[in-house]
């Protein structure tokens, strides 16, 4: 029996073990990860001067200027995003009960990057502060869009499958009219690299602006977990449970949208991190959310860092995007879902 169908007096499979077990060697690797991405580079830097410049930096310092000011808030914001894109996406995925719900897939990024790009065209001077909260605006936009499109498309009748399709089409009107625009207005060369996911422009006061919006996403979906766990046992079951449906929804709508919006303005439209996780998460410690999420943000946190690693080092001294690295895992494991639920998607 799938995940996403399961019935009202069915068990609700969980391994609080394994959560906790996750969750202490996922922070570990972390830690052990965001220093092998500090010292990964064009410039050779060794642990010790890592240490040196955390604790005894030194202006004068070549190395420790790079650190501090390069290297670590981008290690920094990769496990931020990667958290935030990996709830955003379990979040997603039991609410709608569908599959490969991601906001990649469904058009969340899309409407960020397309506001976003409106925002770098017509107010180019304009604060991050201010740049943040249109992403948010924009996220909202996309997943609108995308599951107006997918409710009013047959009588109402709103399936994963129509709403894949919906984001598909979604996320391609706005791609195109957010490239259409940068050729436009020549900031095609600005967005590029940003457009395609990357957070090597990272910088402190990026992450001091998007790290509390992130941290009060997470504790709103840890607060929200567990009636997105009965939410996933169908609308009609959580209403007869006493849930109460279009609220949840709701509040968690605007969850996604927080962790989506501080994410995309920050390194882009990155997909399938929300897609890959939570599936992995799932199959380790079961269906209980107040679970999934806590372990989807450390391993979506872990994810980005060694994906972040890679990019830096693929094809070193140029550096890869970071979407790219990710679509070489996401696309695969898409299709093998697809292929997976196809019974249910149709």
């Amino acid at each position: 029996m799938s995940n996403f169908q399961l019935k009202a007096d069915a068990p609700i499979r969980t391994s609080p073990w394994m959560a906790m077990l996750i969750i202490i060697i996922g922070t570990v690797v972390i830690v052990f990860g965001i220093g092998a991405s500090i010292v990964t580079g064009v410039a050779n830097i060794s642990f010790g001067t890592v240490w040196a410049s955390i604790f005894h930096f030194d202006s004068n310092n070549d190395h420790h200027v790079i650190i501090q000011s390069l290297r670590l808030p981008r290690a920094l914001a990769g496990a931020l995003v990667g958290a935030a894109f990996a709830v955003s996406g379990a979040m997603m995925q039991g609410m709608t009960r569908n599959p490969i719900a991601d906001t990649g897939l469904l058009g969340v990024n899309a409407g960020a990057s397309f506001v976003l790009v409106l925002v770098f065209a017509f107010f180019p001077s304009l604060s991050f502060e201010y740049i943040i909260l249109f992403s948010f605006i924009g996220a909202g936009l996309g997943a609108g869009l995308v599951y107006s499109i997918a409710y009013f498309s047959k009588g109402g009748r709103m399936t994963p499958l129509r709403l894949v399709l919906a984001g598909a089409v979604v996320g391609s009107v706005l791609t195109g009219l957010s490239q259409a625009l940068s050729l436009l207005f020549q900031i095609n060369y600005d967005l590029a690299f940003w457009s395609a996911g990357g957070i090597s422009t990272a910088e402190w006061f990026q992450v001091s602006v998007m790290l509390p919006w992130i941290i009060v996403g997470l504790l709103a979906a840890m607060i929200l977990s567990r009636s997105i766990t009965i939410l996933s046992l169908g609308e009609d079951v959580a209403a007869g449970l006493g849930q109460r449906t279009k609220w949840t929804k709701a509040m968690g709508a605007i969850v996604v949208m927080i962790l989506t919006g501080a994410s995309v303005s920050t390194v882009g439209g990155v997909a399938f991190i929300g897609l890959i996780v939570p599936h992995i998460v799932r199959f380790l410690v079961g269906v209980d959310y107040r679970w999934i999420i806590p372990c989807s943000a450390i391993m979506g946190g872990v994810l980005v860092i060694l994906a972040d690693i890679g990019a830096k080092t693929v094809a070193m001294p140029y550096e890869t995007p970071l979407g790219s690295i990710i679509a070489i895992l996401g696309v695969p494991f898409f299709l093998y879902l697809a292929r997976k639920e196809r019974r249910e998607l149709t």
